[in-house]
């Protein structure tokens, strides 16, 4: 099990060893050119493509990218109907890809609510890469933080429902959680301008670094993504102690 950075001390790594993107601002990208907001998303799937090159270059292990959230279905249903079959058409097109260059693909969210056909394309494409090393990329589609929370204390409560009386802690639920295969992110980047975390990994940010960024993601490419990545090794990781416990150094009164 992978350290926590509320209970350990994570070690400092100087290039980040799992990244987590929301991608924001493709409907931006598509109307500054006057063209369907369709079009945005489809240039964002380009830029993953260039992403997931450029992780695998710089030696990041773990890539993790907001695709669809939980709030997402609120959108006109032309969009969200198109989202889904761009996501359908993505995994089609891209899991022989990313087998052939050694990238593990997760999917983490719901599934209740998409089609059988993309269910089942997730789960094919998620067996056939599960040995893979390279890269571990997972999409999370149909996910929020809370909802995260709450099913792995729902999953938690099934397996060890004495729990609900005697009370847990961190180490009880962790395991549950929708990422406990990988270790929290290093570097967390959104895209867009915004600067909030939109519900999106709310128990493994907790001590990761927070980039936002102006540029839209479709123009979100390698030397952006290492721009990130500079900004980041500037960072002081401190995990809750003094910049002089981390230069070995006598505390100042």
């Amino acid at each position: 099990m992978f350290k926590s950075s509320t209970r350990d001390i994570p070690e400092a790594v100087a290039v980040p060893r799992h990244i987590a993107i929301i991608m924001d601002g493709n409907g931006r990208w598509a109307k500054k050119r006057f063209l369907p907001r369709m079009a945005g998303h489809k240039q964002g799937v380009e830029t993953v493509r260039e992403v997931v090159k450029a992780c695998t270059g710089f030696g990041v292990e773990y890539l993790t990218l907001f695709a669809f959230s939980s709030e997402n279905w609120r959108r006109p249903e032309e969009e969200v109907s198109f989202l889904m079959n761009l996501f359908l058409a993505a995994l089609e097109r891209e899991v022989d890809k990313l087998h052939q260059n050694g990238i593990r693909l997760r999917l983490i969210g719901r599934r209740d609510r998409f089609s059988p056909a993309i269910v089942r394309m997730i789960e094919s494409a998620e067996a056939r890469t599960a040995a893979n090393t390279k890269l571990t990329l997972t999409i999370a589609a149909d996910y929020g933080g809370r909802w995260d929370m709450l099913n792995a204390t729902q999953s938690l409560l099934r397996e060890r429902p004495e729990l609900a009386q005697q009370g847990f802690g961190e180490e009880e639920l962790a395991p549950h959680l929708a990422m406990a295969y990988a270790p929290e992110p290093d570097l967390f980047i959104r895209t867009g301008g915004e600067q909030r975390i939109s519900n999106f990994l709310l128990w493994q940010l907790a001590y990761s670094e927070l980039y936002f960024t102006e540029l839209l993601w479709p123009d979100f490419g390698r030397d952006a993504l290492l721009e990130a990545i500079h900004s980041y090794q500037n960072r002081e990781r401190r995990f809750g102690r003094t910049s002089e416990q981390l230069r070995g150094e006598s505390p100042s009164c």
